[in-house]
């Protein structure tokens, strides 16, 4: 296969040759000859010196123009590329023993630059967020098809995020019948919608974090707020948790959560309320109720970068609210998964909703995402997940 050859401006290569994986649309030259590639072409990119990049995929109308496949200039992003690049990542997941129930894929961390896989069992939800990995969504269901023969795939081609790139949104069965899936965590099984649940149908990045809110749980009462299928609060009931409310909008999400309760016993100490969740926590609040536990967990508040003023203010809002409904010596775990807000511009939002509601607190934990999670190091924007853990006073 021969790629087309695209260049670099001169001097504009200063950030490609310290390691970043991608070019934007101001630092290639768009010749005639480049704007009429068709989007997520594979590409060889060059310095105007001559130096050689290796092997991009192009978009010559995204901002980001180019994102790295491989560093080697004759690599050649074919059917057995895709199967060595995906077997890779699914060897690391192996070595951090997380069974068959992870984030199989994470984009350019595992060399795959806009490909998000998540696996539950023999079901697997692929999402393509750029054209380069939608045109190549064929060889990628052919490596999960050879090296971990999958009874289901489903396309979740729905974030917002793949118009930059051109792209429609859409949601698919790509292989077999039946897009049923389940998840095993924390010793329960979690029916999973991979169809028509929220992002690609599971939270896997709040693995570690439903862990820790677990360790606590025993004999707590707690609030798990935007729960949609209840991952925080059942896990906590496991773990001993006294009773476990259950606070979501999505009613097809919490008939999900109410029927794990139901097949683990644990209905008799789980309750659901339905509804958008601030407006609820608002009236508890006003009703004095408290909680051992609150776990609040929203979905993104910032969409994007120019809503950030108003995710902050959210963000501190949610901290606001959270706060009153802890009893005196409880727990807070909240959380954001905007990746415009960086972490320490949430924790301030998260300190002056603690102020605003006059507690006081003593920060246990705060971090992201689970290693089957990892991060580029040139691209500390994809490390989205913030959470923060506290004992409130």
């Amino acid at each position: 296969m021969s790629l087309p050859l695209i260049r670099l401006l001169p001097g504009r290569d200063r950030r490609v040759k310290a390691g970043h994986p991608w070019a934007f649309s101001n630092e290639i030259a768009m010749t005639p000859a480049a704007r009429a590639l068709p989007p997520g072409t594979p590409v060889k990119l060059e310095g105007d010196d001559g130096v050689r990049h290796g092997v991009w995929h192009f978009n010559p109308h995204s901002l980001i123009a180019a994102r790295l496949l491989d560093r080697d200039p004759a690599a050649v992003p074919d059917a057995a590329w895709f199967a060595a690049r995906i077997a890779e990542a699914v060897r690391l997941r192996a070595r951090l023993g997380l069974g068959n129930h992870y984030r199989a894929v994470h984009a350019e961390a595992d060399g795959l630059p806009g490909l998000i896989v998540d696996r539950y069992g023999d079901a697997f939800a692929l999402q393509a967020n750029t054209a380069g990995m939608e045109a190549a969504t064929p060889l990628i269901v052919g490596a999960l098809r050879g090296l971990l023969a999958p009874r289901a795939i489903v396309a979740r081609n729905d974030a917002a995020v793949r118009s930059l790139e051109g792209l429609d949104e859409h949601t698919r069965l790509l292989e077999g019948q039946d897009a049923s899936a389940r998840v095993e965590e924390g010793g329960l099984v979690f029916a999973v919608d991979l169809l028509a649940g929220q992002k690609t149908g599971w939270f896997h990045d709040q693995r570690e974090n439903r862990a820790r809110v677990a360790a606590l749980a025993g004999g707590a009462t707690i609030l798990d707020a935007f729960c949609h299928t209840g991952g925080f609060g059942l896990i906590a009931a496991r773990s001993g948790a006294s009773s476990v409310t259950l606070l979501d909008r999505s009613e097809p999400a919490l008939h999900l959560a109410m029927a794990t309760a139901r097949a683990h016993g644990l209905a008799e100490r789980v309750t659901a309320m339905r509804g958008e969740a601030m407006e609820i926590m608002e009236r508890l609040a006003n009703q004095r109720r408290r909680f051992d536990i609150v776990v609040a967990d929203p979905p993104a508040f910032a969409k994007a970068r120019k809503d950030l003023g108003v995710a902050l203010r959210g963000y501190q809002r949610l901290a606001r609210l959270a706060a009153s409904l802890v009893a005196p010596g409880g727990f807070l775990f909240i959380a954001s998964c905007s990746h415009h807000v960086d972490p320490p511009a949430f924790a301030d939002a998260v300190a002056q909703g603690l102020w605003r509601a006059r507690r006081e607190a003593r920060l246990l934990w705060s971090g992201g995402a689970g290693p089957d999670h990892p991060v580029h190091p040139m691209l500390p924007e994809s490390a989205y997940l913030k959470g923060i853990l506290m004992q409130l006073r």
